[in-house]
């Protein structure tokens, strides 16, 4: 999807900059100047929910938001604001990540909701982020920033992209704004903000009478993530690190562990707690997992769009990067890689007039076919809508269904993209319309729920598209220690339910 109304929106709010009025934090008593006033920070907040909703579809499980919106509305009964008029929507997207907005709009999505084990966990998750909203983090961060120009929309719509697409998402979207905007705009939450926020999602939690040490199993699932994309790279020969997900931006350390478990130890009492497992596990059975096939499946080397019947499939070694605009499929060396982008109809009626408009003036133009496709291969000189002058390779075909993708060819010299040739032109070849194996392939994946059988994950995994590492992932038990309590982390009980994904 395209981010062209978040730069409306940005473009229409820089004269939108007020002056600032004093307003009372609810959670520390303290007079803060502010861009917002309580009732401005409602306001823009409900603004810029709607351009969220434009950018992510909500989980298509009225049972799962009603879970997920009665969970948050209980933490929020109890919250330093309990008068906002909250909003909580579960998303549609596999990332990582749990984000909100000033006003009192939270945002988890169903990617994030796979991993937690129980309702203390999401409750731990969901606490933190209303924890920013009550300590009014977004309007001070909008505040900040009308000093670099900013109006509070902007500054809040940028927020959202901040946490919701990670550092490299909001400073590439404030790039297309102003060459300047990143330097000038983009800061996560300090280190004080997030603490806070923990301290107030703990709080918040025993305020429920849920263990407030669930903000630590939290923080450690999500590091069990950051394990195990460090250990894949690892095996793939790739770098570690890198990443855009909820602990990406919620930055941890053993002090801040610390700090949380005694306050958490402070706030129990010693009093036992209900995590609220089986409800939790209820509401998320049948949840998708995974890519969404509205935007397109990785499955192994192949890229799968059921709606669009287009599929591709990546050479041995190399990943598919499916992104909001693009599908790249990336060298194993990362120095060279295809791009799949669709090309707008407006930029033509046939490939010619695409090529002409899209720049391309000297070199070789070839037709083809790419398994029964119409496709046209351009290699030569482009000028683009600067008037710079370089090389370019790309393909354009058409589709079964009369879209026109381009293919485009993108490597860091001549001499890498010479070297790489033939697994691009593999890559380019295998572009095709829906197979029968395709269409099985891009069944959806679902949680399902299986009582933990006597051969363990091993066994587990017999009956699921994930495997053994993946399926110990799911459950939190990748990891080698519980962050909760420095102890080894207990298999599940045989007959215990424990989360498994199979194909719909």
């Amino acid at each position: 999807m395209s981010r062209k109304f978040m730069l409306a929106a940005l473009a229409a709010s820089l004269l939108v900059a007020g002056c600032g009025t004093n307003v009372v934090n609810p959670v520390t008593g303290r007079t803060e100047r502010s861009a917002m006033s309580l009732q401005q920070e409602v306001e823009t907040g409900r603004k810029a929910h709607q351009d969220v909703l434009k950018e992510y579809t909500p989980v298509d499980d009225p049972r799962l938001q009603a879970y997920v919106t009665a969970l948050g509305r209980k933490l929020a009964a109890q919250s330093h604001r309990a008068e906002l008029d909250w909003h909580f929507t579960v998303l549609d997207s596999p990332e990582v990540n749990a984000f909100a907005l000033p006003g009192g709009y939270v945002y988890v999505t169903r990617g994030i909701l796979a991993y937690m084990e129980n309702e203390a966990d999401l409750a731990g998750v969901m606490g933190h982020e209303i924890g920013h909203v009550t300590a009014r983090h977004g309007a001070q961060r909008a505040t900040q920033q009308q000093n670099a120009g900013f109006g509070v929309l902007a500054a809040t719509v940028l927020g959202a992209v901040l946490e919701s697409r990670g550092m490299d998402g909001a400073t590439n979207l404030a790039g297309q704004l102003s060459q300047n905007a990143a330097a000038g705009y983009i800061a996560s939450y300090s280190r004080e903000q997030e603490l806070q926020a923990d301290e107030l999602g703990a709080e918040y939690l025993a305020r429920n009478q849920y263990d407030p040490r669930h903000m630590v199993d939290v923080i450690q699932v999500l590091k069990d993530q950051e394990q195990y994309a460090n250990d894949q790279a690892r095996a793939q020969g790739r770098p570690a690190g890198g990443g855009n997900h909820w602990l990406a931006s919620h930055p941890s350390n053993d002090q801040r562990l610390q700090r949380i478990r005694d306050e958490a130890a402070m706030l129990t009492g010693g009093k036992p707690v209900d995590e609220n497992r089986a409800a939790f596990l209820k509401a998320i059975e049948g949840m998708g997992f995974g890519d969404s096939p509205a935007q397109g499946l990785v499955r192994g080397q192949r890229f799968l769009h059921p709606s669009l019947d287009i599929a591709l499939t990546a050479p041995a070694g190399w990943t598919l990067q499916n992104g909001s605009d693009a599908l790249t499929v990336l060298a194993p060396q990362r120095d060279a890689a295809l791009i799949l982008q669709p090309v707008p109809p407006k930029a033509g009626t046939s490939h010619d007039e695409i090529l002409r408009r899209w720049g391309a003036e000297q070199g070789r133009t070839d037709a083809r076919t790419l398994n029964g496709l119409k496709a046209t291969h351009f290699s030569g000189v482009r000028r683009n809508a600067q008037g710079q002058r370089g090389m370019a390779e790309l393909t354009l075909v058409t589709s079964a269904q009369g879209a026109v993708y381009a293919l485009v060819y993108a490597a860091k010299d001549g001499q890498t993209l010479q070297a790489r040739r033939p697994s691009l032109a593999q890559a380019e070849e295998s572009f095709r319309a829906f197979t029968a194996e395709d269409r099985q392939l891009a069944r959806p994946w679902r949680i399902a729920l299986r009582p933990f059988p006597a051969g363990g994950f091993t066994e587990l995994a017999k009956g699921s598209v994930l495997n053994e590492a993946q399926l110990k992932l799911l459950n939190g038990q990748y990891g080698g220690t519980n962050a909760g309590d420095g102890g080894a982390r207990p298999a599940p009980a045989a007959g215990r339910l424990v989360k498994t994904v199979v194909a719909q």
